[in-house]
């Protein structure tokens, strides 16, 4: 194995970086030359089939099955034309990537041979073997019916040689099994939510589109020194390794000349991604060495969601060309940084107002207030659940590490918001307002305007922090569908305009005026949500004991965190939204169980092996070699000479052999612990063993591999060490 080790940096240090290959065109002239876009749409579709689409994108309409056969026509035809295959329809189940399974476009002629051929009803809705796909226990193993259908709102692309049409994926019995579905269910309620909350502003306000930007953070490592690890093989992190004697410390990687290797693995990507429509943007490196990020330009939700999914998979269909392997586990280094996706999240109107934005009069600065104050008293109400939303086995390594915000949910909002809602918990009557304080409130909302979008600095402790003209989502981890974490942001905030509605609605019907019902309740929530407001640092001890005497939850452990999506409470919300009902909602769940469990599971069993058959015959034959230098001493020298000579060397024998025993026994207790919990029926149950009895066990027997890995001969380490797998590029 150390030769391989060797054998792995040979060939890294030998490699010829793969040239750079760069459209000739500006980007311009090829972005989204293989999405069928409308101006595509526009080509191939009759006036009559491109409306109906369009009116399915913007109002939700359905298309019939005749407009659906007249635009499959037309896709087929533009991708036959663009070197297009098959066909597959393209969807986010429940695990931790895309599906997709690929049919030709043949068909038998009647006149012998075949003939390329897609239909309306092969667009619209398709069967997938949907047994082995996580449910829940919505479906049973037996059971392999699941139906996907076309989602026309995200527009179908070609990937290589396969149209690929992008759908939602439900059961045989209608419930969700994917992302996508309770995702545009959950936009649904925001629109209907925050439209009826902005038409209290503008009666022109017909729809609220929810945006996303996201910016995806990710590690490249060589290929031959990827395969040179298997625990990055199998479990995407790795399991062993001492902290490199330079690391981060420094800075020196943030925002540095790219690496040419590297850049030209990003030039490749974009070209790409140019190609699939995703509007990527920014490119940098990141704090922690062989770290780096990617962020595109604003999008409407769902396509966003779709782009970030897809550009997942393409970089890793890029990296291998040159020679690189992505990593998106959340912590695959202890010590160093790990990996986030901020979800930049905002509300905007049909009018084309950024609902988070501050406006130019008080009428739209009250109504750029009403929107934050909801919003932060919806985080206020529903931390638990927001922390469930982005919580799992890869991430519980992340929080509240190095620049992770930590588990504790709390809102960032800068100076200048946090004293304007100051202003208004203090300056309104408890009741009825004086024109006084009327107008004195007024005033100051008016002043909005001068607060430029970057007067307040970001908070990178925060994981919800407000920065300019939208709210930061910081707590979700890099190799998360955002899906997982935006259904419940849209949802408790949807929730929570709807009961600002009806409050406010009911005072109105009470004889208040409309402005002075607003402040009102305004006033009551800043008030309420006001211990889910922090502006320091999230990673103090202070931190830490503060929040806990404001009543603020601090779950540090998957199990427990889930748990949260089961309360009555959350039930009630998601049903009543209509975004999840209960057997979902419990199926989904379970899901999150089982994935916790197994990857858990997964990482105890490679530790194990690697320990027992890779470290510990290496400390074994060290322990010899030392053994021997120490008996041939004794046939040189004697007495005093002698000792000082070997002292050294047999107190390293000692603490090897330390180390061996403690690993081996920790190893046999850690499986011992794996199995008591496999036996347990119940997920739940499961999932708590494992946290408890079998988890710690990861960072106990690290603990004594790195030790050895210090004291080790360096020729004889069988595994790629952090100097290497971070600085050899």
């Amino acid at each position: 194995m150390a030769v391989f080790r060797f054998k792995a940096l040979e060939e890294v240090m030998n490699r010829e970086p793969r040239p750079i290959v760069r459209e000739e065109n500006l980007t311009s002239d090829y972005y989204g030359s293989l999405v069928f876009d409308k101006p595509k749409m526009k080509k191939y579709l009759s006036r009559e089939a491109y409306q109906s689409v369009v009116d399915a994108i913007e109002s939700g309409t359905t298309i019939d099955r005749k407009m659906a056969d007249q635009v499959a026509q037309g896709m087929k035809a533009w991708a036959l034309e663009n070197g297009a295959t098959h066909y597959t329809h393209w969807f986010h189940p429940l695990t931790d990537g895309t599906a997709e399974k690929h049919d030709a476009f043949v068909e038998i002629s009647n006149l012998g041979g075949v003939i390329e051929a897609f239909s309306g009803k092969l667009l619209a809705q398709q069967e997938p073997d949907a047994s082995s796909f996580p449910s829940g226990g919505i479906r049973q193993t037996f059971e392999a019916r699941g139906y996907t259908a076309w989602d026309p709102s995200s527009p179908a692309f070609i990937s290589e040689t396969t149209l690929s049409i992008p759908t939602i994926f439900i059961s045989y019995t209608g419930e969700a099994l994917d992302y996508k579905t309770p995702l545009l269910r959950s936009l649904r309620a925001i629109d209907l939510a925050a439209t009826g909350i902005a038409q209290y502003f503008d009666k022109t306000v017909v729809s609220v589109q929810a945006n996303l930007g996201w910016e995806q953070e990710y590690f490249l490592i060589d290929e031959a020194l990827f395969m040179a690890r298997p625990d990055l093989v199998l479990t995407g992190r790795t399991l062993m390794g001492h902290s490199s004697a330079k690391d981060q410390q420094l800075e020196d990687h943030y925002f540095s000349s790219i690496p040419t290797r590297v850049n030209r693995f990003m030039i490749d990507l974009e070209n790409e991604a140019y190609k699939l429509g995703v509007p990527v943007k920014t490119r940098h490196d990141e704090v922690a060495p062989n770290q780096f990020e990617l962020a595109p330009i604003y999008e409407e939700m769902n396509l966003a969601n779709d782009h970030n999914q897809l550009i997942m998979d393409l970089m890793h269909k890029v990296a291998r060309r040159h020679k690189f392997r992505v990593l998106f586990h959340e912590k695959p280094f202890t010590g160093i940084n790990g990996s986030g996706k901020h979800n930049n999240w905002s509300l905007s109107t049909n009018t084309g107002v950024n609902l988070y934005s501050p406006g130019k009069n008080p009428k739209s600065n009250l109504q750029f207030l009403t929107f934050i104050v909801n919003t932060i008293k919806a985080v206020h109400d529903n931390q638990d659940l927001l922390r469930a939303s982005i919580y799992n086995a890869s991430n519980q390594h992340r929080l509240g590490a190095n620049e992770a915000p930590p588990s504790i949910i709390s809102v960032f909002l800068g100076t200048e918001v946090s004293k304007m809602l100051d202003l208004m918990e203090t300056a309104v009557g408890e009741n009825k307002m004086t024109p006084d304080e009327k107008t004195a409130l007024k005033l100051n909302i008016g002043r909005i305007p001068e607060i430029i979008l970057d007067s307040t600095d970001r908070n990178r402790t925060s994981p919800f922090a407000f920065t300019g003209n939208r709210f930061e989502y910081r707590a979700v981890g890099s190799s998360a569908n955002c899906a997982s974490a935006l259904i419940v942001l849209n949802s408790v905030v949807a929730n929570q305009l709807n009961k600002f509605k009806a409050e406010v609605d009911g005072l109105i019907d009470k004889g208040t005026k409309k402005d002075e019902a607003i402040f009102q309740v305004l006033k009551r929530l800043i008030v309420e949500s006001k211990p889910i407001r922090f502006n320091g640092n999230g990673y103090s001890e202070e931190w830490v004991e503060e929040a806990a005497r404001r009543g603020l939850s601090n779950v540090r452990n998957v199990p427990e965190a889930l748990a949260a999506y089961l309360r009555p409470e959350s039930i009630r919300m998601f049903k009543k939204l209509g975004v999840l009902d209960e057997r979902e909602l419990h199926g989904r769940v379970e899901v999150e169980y089982e994935k916790f469990v197994k990857k858990v599971q997964i990482e105890s069993r490679v530790l194990g092996d690697l320990a027992i058959n890779h470290i510990v015959p290496v400390a074994v034959r060290y322990q010899t070699m030392l053994l021997q230098n120490v008996k041939n001493l004794q046939e040189v020298f004697s007495g005093e000479e002698y000792e000082e000579l070997a002292s050294g060397r047999k107190q390293l024998i000692k603490e090897i052999g330390a180390h061996i025993s403690l690993i081996k026994s920790k190893v046999h207790d850690m499986t011992e612990a794996r199995k008591k919990a496999n036996v347990l029926e119940d997920n739940v149950e499961k999932a708590e063993a494992y946290d408890q009895t079998v988890f710690p066990f990861l960072d106990e027997i690290r603990y004594h591999i790195d030790k050895l890995e210090l004291v080790i001969d360096n020729e004889m380490w069988p595994l790629p060490k952090y100097r290497e797998l971070l600085f050899v590029r």
